[in-house]
């Protein structure tokens, strides 16, 4: 056989991921909140996107509309007791400054602030005062004491009794259990603040904890020489007690969740709204464009630049407008798929996959799993993720399945409703659910458990 080099022409098919489609994978894939940041950028950035500007209201509406709002602040001024007829007039003071009321929101202290307050009031010497805001400084964000007091007395050079004396008031502020040096000594200090400290109590905490978390109560009792019943008030006590004193004071801020998709129910349809209201809707800039057909005005250079840029501001509204309509159809098919969810509740939570909506609106499951992620639900049921919607299923005595989910819910009512005294096994869990058509097993009741947090028959008994 001979081997020769040669030149063959052929026809092949491939995927290239050009930037545009970079991009328009990474749109699709984001909430409302970072689409409406991303936008806010690109505008920065590119002159030829402008944001489409809103409907003009008429100069007389504009008028009457502002003695509405004036009146308004007035209004909430009189409600706070702050509204000062000589000095304000509505809402604007003598300054000509407008008078918001962010004014009066009240910012929460952190817990150094809460601990130094204390201390002030409380210290008896400037000495004492030293030493105690020398041990606020070394307490975490728990609430725990980290310096020892050795090290402490060393450091302030002081007498270790005198360090002790000030983390004794320090341990004496609230909430309870600020200062300690471990979990035990933080229960504890509870206990005694709370008047209900008792050598039982000081035994179990110091010595099984680790049975106590395991709902041994037989063998905590058998240990401390107590009766069971009383063991269990003296557990469910220590349960009460806040492990982290100290994240109470956490300047963590809340974050609401903005739903990408709304569900209503209007004349028994369920009707889906593409929540896009929070960001601008995007235009190309007139004049740009007609700068960029006149073809002697501009230099080559110039000219670049501007079919570049109308380029990147043409992909762009057409990738927004991409991932609205995929993410329609991918909520439309969930909903037409979960209307019984929908209607009645949880436990109808039909099993659904990628695949099946896929094939339902005719894309691949990777454009559904980037069009459901990170991306939430409002529905007449409450606010939920898109992801979770999508389960598997179980088989039952019928044609159809029934989701995961829905069983699980269905455990959670069989734990609920049994006698605390004799609390039901998971083998009679499963003959449960299996009296109703669903084929599960022991091993899959325990596995359902275990994700719900529900403990375990010994642990869940009552005496």
């Amino acid at each position: 056989m001979r081997l020769t080099h040669d030149v063959i022409l052929a026809q092949q098919q491939k995927l290239l991921m050009t930037p545009e489609l970079r991009q328009a994978i990474a749109i699709l894939q984001m909430s409302s909140l970072e689409l409406s940041e991303y936008i806010r950028n690109e505008l920065a950035e590119n002159p030829l996107l402008e944001e489409k500007p809103d409907v003009e209201e008429p100069a007389d509406a504009q008028d009457e509309s502002e003695p509405e709002t004036n009146d308004d602040i007035s209004e909430w001024l009189d409600v706070f007791g702050d509204s000062d007829r000589d000095t304000y007039d509505a809402g604007v003071n003598y300054q000509g400054e407008e008078k918001s009321l962010e004014n009066y929101l009240a910012q929460k202290p952190s817990l150094y602030e809460h601990l130094e307050f204390q201390l002030h009031l409380f210290s008896t010497t400037p000495e004492e005062q030293e030493i105690g805001q020398y041990l606020i400084g070394s307490i975490d964000q728990n609430g725990y004491l980290t310096a020892k007091l050795d090290d402490v007395a060393r450091q302030l050079n002081v007498d270790l009794e005198e360090v002790e004396k000030a983390l004794e008031l320090i341990q004496s502020f609230n909430p309870p259990g600020l200062g300690a040096r471990d979990l035990p000594e933080c229960l504890i200090l509870q206990l005694r603040q709370y008047d209900k400290d008792s050598e039982i109590a000081r035994n179990i905490i110091n010595n099984h904890l680790t049975d106590l978390a395991r709902g041994r109560l037989n063998h905590i009792a058998q240990k401390v020489g107590a009766p069971v019943r009383k063991v269990q008030e003296i557990c469910d006590l220590i349960r009460t007690l806040d492990p982290k004193p100290g994240l109470q004071f956490s300047g963590d801020e809340i974050k609401y969740v903005t739903p990408d998709v709304i569900v209503e129910k209007i004349e028994g349809e369920y009707v889906v709204i593409i929540n896009d209201f929070n960001f601008p809707r995007l235009i190309v800039n007139n004049m740009y464009e007609s700068m960029l057909k006149q073809a002697d005005a501009q230099s080559q250079e110039a000219r670049k630049y501007l079919e570049e840029k109308i380029g990147s501001a043409i992909w762009l509204i057409r990738s927004i407008e991409q991932r609205r309509m995929t993410l329609y159809r991918v909520s439309r098919c969930i909903v037409d798929l979960q209307t019984e969810f929908l209607d009645k509740g949880v436990k109808y939570l039909k099993p659904m996959t990628l695949r099946q909506v896929a094939e339902m609106i005719n894309v691949h499951e990777s454009t559904v799993s980037r069009a459901t992620t990170n991306k939430y639900m409002q529905t007449p049921q409450g606010l939920f993720e898109l992801k979770y919607f999508f389960s598997t299923g179980v088989e039952c005595s019928g044609e159809d399945k029934v989701s995961s989910k829905s069983i699980k819910h269905m455990l959670q009512d069989i734990v609920a409703r049994e006698d605390p005294q004799h609390p039901i096994s998971d083998e009679a869990i499963s003959q449960q659910l299996q009296e109703k058509g669903i084929r599960i097993s022991r091993r899959t009741v325990a596995k359902y458990r275990q994700e719900l947090n529900i403990p375990s028959t010994s642990a869940r008994r009552r005496y």
